[in-house]
Protein backbone atom coordinates (compact mmCIF):
# COMPACT_ATOMS: atom_id res chain seq x y z
CA UNK A 1 0.00 0.00 0.00
CA UNK A 2 1.28 3.44 -0.97
CA UNK A 3 0.40 7.09 -0.40
CA UNK A 4 -2.74 8.07 -2.33
CA UNK A 5 -0.88 10.58 -4.51
CA UNK A 6 1.23 7.67 -5.79
CA UNK A 7 -1.75 5.38 -6.45
CA UNK A 8 -4.07 7.29 -8.77
CA UNK A 9 -6.53 4.42 -9.21
CA UNK A 10 -7.13 4.09 -5.49
CA UNK A 11 -7.17 7.89 -5.08
CA UNK A 12 -9.88 8.40 -7.72
CA UNK A 13 -11.93 5.55 -6.27
CA UNK A 14 -11.69 7.06 -2.81
CA UNK A 15 -12.64 10.55 -4.01
CA UNK A 16 -15.79 9.21 -5.68
CA UNK A 17 -16.94 7.78 -2.34
CA UNK A 18 -16.85 11.17 -0.64
CA UNK A 19 -20.29 12.85 -0.63
CA UNK A 20 -21.11 16.43 -1.58
CA UNK A 21 -22.69 17.21 1.80
CA UNK A 22 -21.20 19.35 4.55
CA UNK A 23 -18.97 17.68 7.06
CA UNK A 24 -15.49 17.03 8.44
CA UNK A 25 -12.67 15.14 6.71
CA UNK A 26 -9.57 13.37 8.09
CA UNK A 27 -6.25 12.99 6.31
CA UNK A 28 -4.44 9.93 7.75
CA UNK A 29 -0.81 8.92 7.28
CA UNK A 30 1.07 5.65 6.93
CA UNK A 31 0.75 4.61 10.57
CA UNK A 32 -2.91 5.68 10.74
CA UNK A 33 -1.97 8.91 12.51
CA UNK A 34 -4.24 11.89 11.85
CA UNK A 35 -2.29 14.41 9.78
CA UNK A 36 -4.99 16.99 9.18
CA UNK A 37 -8.66 17.65 10.01
CA UNK A 38 -10.76 20.07 7.99
CA UNK A 39 -14.36 21.06 7.39
CA UNK A 40 -16.29 22.05 4.27
CA UNK A 41 -19.79 22.71 3.00
CA UNK A 42 -18.98 20.27 0.18
CA UNK A 43 -16.69 17.46 1.31
CA UNK A 44 -16.01 16.06 -2.16
CA UNK A 45 -15.06 19.39 -3.73
CA UNK A 46 -12.85 20.37 -0.84
CA UNK A 47 -10.95 17.09 -0.61
CA UNK A 48 -10.53 16.89 -4.41
CA UNK A 49 -8.89 20.33 -4.39
CA UNK A 50 -5.89 18.95 -2.50
CA UNK A 51 -5.07 16.52 -5.30
CA UNK A 52 -5.53 18.72 -8.39
CA UNK A 53 -2.24 19.40 -10.16
CA UNK A 54 -3.37 22.95 -10.96
CA UNK A 55 -4.16 23.75 -7.33
CA UNK A 56 -1.62 26.05 -5.68
CA UNK A 57 -0.96 24.68 -2.20
CA UNK A 58 1.26 26.13 0.49
CA UNK A 59 4.54 24.22 0.99
CA UNK A 60 3.26 22.90 4.32
CA UNK A 61 0.01 21.49 2.90
CA UNK A 62 1.75 20.22 -0.26
CA UNK A 63 4.06 18.21 1.98
CA UNK A 64 1.09 16.88 3.93
CA UNK A 65 -0.63 15.70 0.73
CA UNK A 66 2.42 13.58 -0.11
CA UNK A 67 1.96 11.73 3.21
CA UNK A 68 -1.79 10.94 2.98
CA UNK A 69 -2.55 7.21 2.87
CA UNK A 70 -6.25 7.34 3.68
CA UNK A 71 -9.15 9.80 3.77
CA UNK A 72 -12.11 9.55 6.14
CA UNK A 73 -15.13 11.80 6.58
CA UNK A 74 -18.10 12.53 8.82
CA UNK A 75 -21.25 14.06 7.28
CA UNK A 76 -23.07 16.77 9.27
CA UNK A 77 -26.43 18.47 8.81
CA UNK A 78 -25.04 22.03 8.63
CA UNK A 79 -21.77 23.90 8.12
CA UNK A 80 -22.00 25.28 11.67
CA UNK A 81 -22.26 21.73 13.00
CA UNK A 82 -19.19 20.81 10.94
CA UNK A 83 -17.25 23.71 12.48
CA UNK A 84 -18.18 22.63 16.01
CA UNK A 85 -17.23 19.02 15.24
CA UNK A 86 -13.94 20.11 13.69
CA UNK A 87 -13.16 22.06 16.85
CA UNK A 88 -13.71 19.02 19.09
CA UNK A 89 -11.76 16.65 16.83
CA UNK A 90 -8.76 18.97 16.53
CA UNK A 91 -8.63 19.23 20.31
CA UNK A 92 -8.84 15.44 20.57
CA UNK A 93 -6.24 14.50 17.92
CA UNK A 94 -4.10 17.69 17.75
CA UNK A 95 -2.96 17.01 14.13
CA UNK A 96 0.47 18.33 13.24
CA UNK A 97 -0.60 19.99 9.97
CA UNK A 98 -3.49 21.87 11.56
CA UNK A 99 -1.04 24.33 13.10
CA UNK A 100 -1.89 27.53 11.24
CA UNK A 101 -1.24 30.05 14.00
CA UNK A 102 1.40 30.64 16.62
CA UNK A 103 0.54 32.62 19.73
CA UNK A 104 2.77 35.58 20.50
CA UNK A 105 4.54 34.17 23.57
CA UNK A 106 6.25 37.41 24.58
CA UNK A 107 3.38 38.65 26.72
CA UNK A 108 2.04 37.23 30.00
CA UNK A 109 -1.34 35.68 30.72
CA UNK A 110 -3.42 35.35 33.87
CA UNK A 111 -4.21 31.74 34.76
CA UNK A 112 -7.08 30.61 37.01
CA UNK A 113 -6.82 26.93 37.92
CA UNK A 114 -10.51 26.02 37.75
CA UNK A 115 -9.51 22.34 37.90
CA UNK A 116 -8.72 22.71 41.62
CA UNK A 117 -11.14 22.82 44.56
CA UNK A 118 -9.59 26.12 45.61
CA UNK A 119 -8.42 27.74 42.35
CA UNK A 120 -5.15 29.68 42.25
CA UNK A 121 -4.65 32.82 40.21
CA UNK A 122 -1.23 33.81 38.91
CA UNK A 123 0.68 35.36 36.00
CA UNK A 124 2.38 33.06 33.48
CA UNK A 125 3.90 33.14 30.01
CA UNK A 126 3.12 29.50 29.19
CA UNK A 127 -0.32 28.04 28.46
CA UNK A 128 0.04 24.53 29.83
CA UNK A 129 -1.66 22.35 32.42
CA UNK A 130 -5.17 21.01 32.96
CA UNK A 131 -7.59 21.77 30.08
CA UNK A 132 -10.16 22.98 32.64
CA UNK A 133 -7.87 25.84 33.66
CA UNK A 134 -8.41 29.17 31.93
CA UNK A 135 -5.97 31.74 30.56
CA UNK A 136 -6.85 35.41 30.14
CA UNK A 137 -4.79 37.76 27.99
CA UNK A 138 -2.13 38.17 26.76
CA UNK A 139 -1.36 41.52 28.40
CA UNK A 140 1.06 43.93 26.79
CA UNK A 141 1.87 45.84 30.00
CA UNK A 142 3.19 43.33 32.53
CA UNK A 143 3.61 46.03 35.21
CA UNK A 144 -0.05 47.02 34.91
CA UNK A 145 -1.02 43.34 35.05
CA UNK A 146 0.94 42.82 38.27
CA UNK A 147 -0.76 45.87 39.74
CA UNK A 148 -4.17 44.54 38.72
CA UNK A 149 -3.47 41.16 40.32
CA UNK A 150 -2.30 42.88 43.51
CA UNK A 151 -5.46 44.99 43.68
CA UNK A 152 -7.75 42.06 42.89
CA UNK A 153 -6.31 40.17 45.86
CA UNK A 154 -7.30 43.12 48.05
CA UNK A 155 -10.74 43.60 46.57
CA UNK A 156 -11.73 39.95 47.02
CA UNK A 157 -10.75 37.55 49.83
CA UNK A 158 -8.47 35.08 48.03
CA UNK A 159 -5.76 32.61 48.95
CA UNK A 160 -2.58 34.64 49.28
CA UNK A 161 -0.03 31.81 49.45
CA UNK A 162 0.63 28.71 47.35
CA UNK A 163 1.56 26.80 50.53
CA UNK A 164 0.06 27.21 54.07
CA UNK A 165 2.22 29.05 56.58
CA UNK A 166 0.95 26.99 59.54
CA UNK A 167 -0.36 23.43 59.76
CA UNK A 168 -3.23 23.92 62.21
CA UNK A 169 -4.31 27.55 61.93
CA UNK A 170 -4.69 30.30 59.33
CA UNK A 171 -2.13 33.08 59.01
CA UNK A 172 -2.49 36.83 59.52
CA UNK A 173 -4.06 37.25 56.07
CA UNK A 174 -7.19 35.54 57.42
CA UNK A 175 -7.38 37.90 60.41
CA UNK A 176 -7.01 40.89 58.06
CA UNK A 177 -9.83 39.65 55.81
CA UNK A 178 -7.53 39.15 52.82
CA UNK A 179 -7.95 35.34 52.77
CA UNK A 180 -11.05 33.26 53.63
CA UNK A 181 -8.94 30.58 55.34
CA UNK A 182 -8.37 28.27 52.39
CA UNK A 183 -5.50 26.44 54.09
CA UNK A 184 -7.83 25.29 56.91
CA UNK A 185 -10.84 24.91 54.59
CA UNK A 186 -12.79 27.57 56.50
CA UNK A 187 -14.65 28.27 53.23
CA UNK A 188 -16.26 25.60 51.05
CA UNK A 189 -14.98 24.98 47.51
CA UNK A 190 -18.42 26.00 46.19
CA UNK A 191 -18.33 29.40 47.92
CA UNK A 192 -14.72 29.97 46.91
CA UNK A 193 -15.57 29.24 43.28
CA UNK A 194 -18.30 31.91 43.47
CA UNK A 195 -15.67 34.44 44.50
CA UNK A 196 -13.37 33.34 41.68
CA UNK A 197 -16.19 33.83 39.15
CA UNK A 198 -16.22 37.53 40.15
CA UNK A 199 -12.43 37.67 39.82
CA UNK A 200 -12.61 36.15 36.33
CA UNK A 201 -15.05 38.87 35.28
CA UNK A 202 -12.31 41.45 35.89
CA UNK A 203 -10.00 39.75 33.40
CA UNK A 204 -12.82 39.17 30.93
CA UNK A 205 -13.39 42.93 30.78
CA UNK A 206 -16.83 42.60 32.36
CA UNK A 207 -16.22 45.32 34.96
CA UNK A 208 -19.51 47.16 34.41
CA UNK A 209 -21.49 43.93 34.75
CA UNK A 210 -19.61 43.05 37.92
CA UNK A 211 -20.13 46.52 39.41
CA UNK A 212 -23.87 46.33 38.66
CA UNK A 213 -24.08 42.94 40.38
CA UNK A 214 -22.20 44.16 43.44
CA UNK A 215 -24.32 47.33 43.58
CA UNK A 216 -27.52 45.27 43.74
CA UNK A 217 -26.04 43.18 46.54
CA UNK A 218 -24.89 46.29 48.45
CA UNK A 219 -28.38 47.79 48.26
CA UNK A 220 -29.95 44.58 49.59
CA UNK A 221 -27.56 44.55 52.54
CA UNK A 222 -28.42 48.20 53.25
CA UNK A 223 -32.16 47.48 53.10
CA UNK A 224 -31.65 44.68 55.65
CA UNK A 225 -29.66 47.09 57.88
CA UNK A 226 -26.49 45.00 57.40
CA UNK A 227 -24.36 48.11 57.06
CA UNK A 228 -20.98 46.46 57.66
CA UNK A 229 -21.44 44.09 54.72
CA UNK A 230 -22.82 46.94 52.58
CA UNK A 231 -19.76 49.07 53.36
CA UNK A 232 -17.41 46.22 52.44
CA UNK A 233 -19.06 45.84 49.03
CA UNK A 234 -19.05 49.62 48.56
CA UNK A 235 -15.28 49.59 49.02
CA UNK A 236 -14.98 46.77 46.48
CA UNK A 237 -17.00 48.78 43.94
CA UNK A 238 -14.91 51.92 44.44
CA UNK A 239 -11.66 49.99 44.04
CA UNK A 240 -12.93 48.26 40.88
CA UNK A 241 -13.82 51.63 39.35
CA UNK A 242 -10.41 53.03 40.26
CA UNK A 243 -8.73 49.95 38.78
CA UNK A 244 -9.85 50.90 35.27
CA UNK A 245 -10.03 54.67 35.60
CA UNK A 246 -6.62 55.08 33.92
CA UNK A 247 -7.63 53.30 30.70
CA UNK A 248 -6.33 55.41 27.80
CA UNK A 249 -8.38 53.93 24.91
CA UNK A 250 -12.14 54.40 25.04
CA UNK A 251 -15.06 54.38 22.65
CA UNK A 252 -18.17 56.55 23.03
CA UNK A 253 -20.62 53.60 23.05
CA UNK A 254 -19.90 51.67 26.26
CA UNK A 255 -22.84 49.29 25.98
CA UNK A 256 -21.47 47.00 23.24
CA UNK A 257 -18.65 44.47 23.51
CA UNK A 258 -16.46 44.33 20.41
CA UNK A 259 -13.48 42.53 18.91
CA UNK A 260 -11.49 44.05 16.05
CA UNK A 261 -9.07 42.00 13.94
CA UNK A 262 -6.56 42.97 11.25
CA UNK A 263 -3.37 41.65 9.71
CA UNK A 264 -0.18 42.70 7.92
CA UNK A 265 1.98 40.34 5.89
CA UNK A 266 4.98 39.86 3.65
CA UNK A 267 5.78 36.89 1.41
CA UNK A 268 6.53 34.59 4.35
CA UNK A 269 4.85 35.77 7.53
CA UNK A 270 1.45 37.14 8.49
CA UNK A 271 1.02 39.06 11.75
CA UNK A 272 -2.50 39.21 13.13
CA UNK A 273 -3.73 41.52 15.90
CA UNK A 274 -7.03 41.05 17.70
CA UNK A 275 -8.19 43.89 19.96
CA UNK A 276 -10.75 43.22 22.69
CA UNK A 277 -13.00 46.14 23.62
CA UNK A 278 -15.41 45.73 26.52
CA UNK A 279 -17.69 48.41 27.99
CA UNK A 280 -16.01 50.99 25.75
CA UNK A 281 -12.50 50.12 26.96
CA UNK A 282 -9.59 48.32 25.36
CA UNK A 283 -8.98 45.44 27.76
CA UNK A 284 -6.71 43.16 25.75
CA UNK A 285 -4.66 42.67 22.61
CA UNK A 286 -3.91 39.22 21.20
CA UNK A 287 -1.15 38.60 18.68
CA UNK A 288 -0.73 35.67 16.28
CA UNK A 289 1.71 34.75 13.54
CA UNK A 290 0.78 32.64 10.51
CA UNK A 291 2.45 31.34 7.35
CA UNK A 292 1.51 33.73 4.53
CA UNK A 293 1.37 30.79 2.10
CA UNK A 294 -1.08 28.83 4.25
CA UNK A 295 -4.20 30.62 2.96
CA UNK A 296 -5.57 33.81 1.48
CA UNK A 297 -5.53 36.80 3.90
CA UNK A 298 -9.29 36.74 4.46
CA UNK A 299 -9.19 33.01 5.25
CA UNK A 300 -6.31 33.55 7.68
CA UNK A 301 -8.51 36.05 9.54
CA UNK A 302 -11.36 33.53 9.46
CA UNK A 303 -9.21 30.71 10.87
CA UNK A 304 -7.72 33.01 13.49
CA UNK A 305 -11.18 33.90 14.79
CA UNK A 306 -12.25 30.25 14.74
CA UNK A 307 -9.18 29.19 16.71
CA UNK A 308 -9.58 32.07 19.18
CA UNK A 309 -13.28 31.59 19.90
CA UNK A 310 -12.87 27.84 20.23
CA UNK A 311 -10.86 28.48 23.40
CA UNK A 312 -13.18 31.20 24.75
CA UNK A 313 -15.91 30.82 27.31
CA UNK A 314 -19.34 31.76 25.87
CA UNK A 315 -19.59 34.98 27.90
CA UNK A 316 -16.29 36.19 26.41
CA UNK A 317 -17.67 36.21 22.84
CA UNK A 318 -18.59 39.80 21.84
CA UNK A 319 -21.69 41.11 20.12
CA UNK A 320 -19.76 42.87 17.34
CA UNK A 321 -16.71 41.54 15.48
CA UNK A 322 -14.97 44.07 13.22
CA UNK A 323 -12.82 42.60 10.47
CA UNK A 324 -10.25 44.20 8.17
CA UNK A 325 -11.42 41.96 5.31
CA UNK A 326 -14.75 40.36 4.56
CA UNK A 327 -14.67 36.79 5.87
CA UNK A 328 -15.26 34.09 3.23
CA UNK A 329 -17.38 31.97 5.61
CA UNK A 330 -18.77 34.59 7.98
CA UNK A 331 -22.25 33.06 8.05
CA UNK A 332 -20.86 29.68 9.14
CA UNK A 333 -18.83 31.23 11.95
CA UNK A 334 -21.81 33.36 13.02
CA UNK A 335 -24.08 30.32 13.24
CA UNK A 336 -21.51 28.40 15.27
CA UNK A 337 -20.98 31.33 17.68
CA UNK A 338 -24.74 31.69 18.14
CA UNK A 339 -24.97 27.99 19.03
CA UNK A 340 -22.09 28.36 21.49
CA UNK A 341 -23.05 31.71 23.00
CA UNK A 342 -26.85 31.52 22.66
CA UNK A 343 -26.88 35.01 21.16
CA UNK A 344 -26.08 36.51 17.78
CA UNK A 345 -22.69 38.01 16.93
CA UNK A 346 -22.52 40.49 14.03
CA UNK A 347 -19.55 40.59 11.65
CA UNK A 348 -18.79 44.07 10.32
CA UNK A 349 -16.40 44.39 7.36
CA UNK A 350 -14.55 47.71 6.77
CA UNK A 351 -17.39 49.43 4.87
CA UNK A 352 -19.73 48.92 7.84
CA UNK A 353 -17.49 49.11 10.89
CA UNK A 354 -16.72 51.98 13.25
CA UNK A 355 -13.03 52.42 12.44
CA UNK A 356 -13.45 56.23 12.18
CA UNK A 357 -14.57 56.52 15.81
Amino acid sequence: MRALIQDQERLQSRLKEIPQEAGVYFMRGKDDQVLYIGKSKSLRNRVRSYFRSSQELSPRIAMMVQLVWEIEFIVTDTEAEALALEDNLIKQYQPYYNVLLKDDKKYPYVCITWSEDYPRIFMTRRKTGNPRDRYYGPYVDSFALKRTLWMVKRIFPLRQRFQPLFKDRPCLNYDMGLCPGVCQQLITPEDYHKTMVKVAMVFQGRIKELVDTLTDRMEKYAENLEFEQAARIRDQINTLKALHSDQKVTLPDDTISRDAIALAQDDNHTCIQLFQIRAGRLVGRLAFVADSQSAEPAMILQRTLEAHYQSCEPQEIPIEIHTQLELPEAEVLAAWLKEKNKRKSIFLPPKDNKRRN
